[in-house]
């Protein structure tokens, strides 16, 4: 078991260990459901945003700026305005599915979702621009990224190389768009598929950042506490190391901070003195139970994935 110093030191952080498991590298396509049939994820809402391509060294948002506890929980805080923001502007469209079908698009020479074919193209052009050297970024179509065009910048070599590789965006894909996206918002066709796509990619995209700071999670605790993991890692035990990882009061305390947010940030605003009944643009317990059934049980089996790598 992690000492008492570890435990110490993530209570007083508020920082929470997450770690996957993942299993064989599949292809980016997400099942056939009856309502959303459709693959990929990616992130369109940052297309140009500078936070997006900045430098891991400068980025508030980066986890490895400081790979310390306490350096890395202020970066998932910061991540959690990101997400409730996105959820917020998804909100503002019905389903729209006929941009999730397959084969729906009318684009010439391509075959699949208008979805798919936008997070294509924009990884595509973000992956010229050198987006995808960062480590924390994690591509939902690796396998048809052109190479930057710019010169690379040297990032930190944080992460173990046989862990870095580690990509959860699949099961990212499926869990937002099947599960997820249909308790956010309400059925119905307005005609905004551009925009919806759009905002579908932001909340992809900073979901997918988020998860993948296990990672960053994983490589701390372990240089923090190599021999306390390196017998459940040589024998292959995922559930002593997800023990290890769980810090229940932590992540209870994240799932509060995460719904206040959401009750903050979407809360109707007025000029008059009126109550208006607590309107919101999104329902916040809605992003606490993200966080509680996806975006904390992922961002863990990303950890203890990294960790069964680590001595690779």
């Amino acid at each position: 078991m992690v000492g008492k110093k570890m435990k110490d030191k993530e209570r007083k952080s508020g920082s929470s260990n997450l770690e996957l498991r993942v299993g064989p590298r599949h292809s980016h396509r997400a099942g056939n459901h009856a309502a959303l049939n459709h693959p990929v994820a990616g992130n369109y809402g940052r297309f140009f945003s500078t936070a997006a391509m900045a430098d891991v060294s400068s980025n508030p948002n980066s986890a490895s700026d400081t790979l310390t506890l306490d350096g890395i929980r202020d970066s998932l805080i910061r991540q959690e305005n990101s997400i409730v923001y996105s959820l917020i502007e998804r909100a503002r469209f019905p389903l729209n599915r006929q941009i999730y079908l397959q084969n729906n698009a009318s684009i010439p020479g391509f075959s699949g979702s208008l979805v798919e074919f936008i997070v294509r193209e924009t990884e595509a052009i973000q992956a010229k621009a050198g987006r995808y050297e960062n480590p924390e970024e994690n591509p939902f179509f690796p396998e048809s990224l052109p190479r930057p065009l710019l010169n690379p910048h040297k990032y930190p070599k944080d992460l173990h190389p046989s862990g870095a590789s580690i990509n959860m965006n699949k099961a990212i894909w499926e869990f937002y768009f099947d599960k997820f996206l249909p308790l956010l918002v309400a059925d119905g066709d307005d005609g905004n598929y551009a925009a919806t796509a759009a905002s579908d990619l932001a909340c992809l995209q900073a979901l997918s950042r988020r998860i993948h700071c296990g990672k960053y999670v994983a490589e701390v605790k372990f240089r923090d506490a190599p021999k306390e993991y390196e017998t459940p890692i040589r024998s292959k035990e995922r559930d002593t190391l997800m023990k290890l990882l769980t810090f229940v009061a932590v992540e209870e305390m994240v799932k509060k901070r995460v719904e206040k947010k959401a009750m903050v940030f979407g809360q109707e605003v007025t000029l008059n003195n009126t109550n208006e009944g607590g309107k919101h643009m999104i329902d916040p317990s809605l992003a606490s139970r993200l966080y509680s059934e996806w975006v904390i049980p992922l961002t863990k089996e990303v950890e203890v994935e990294y960790l069964l790598r680590r001595l690779e």
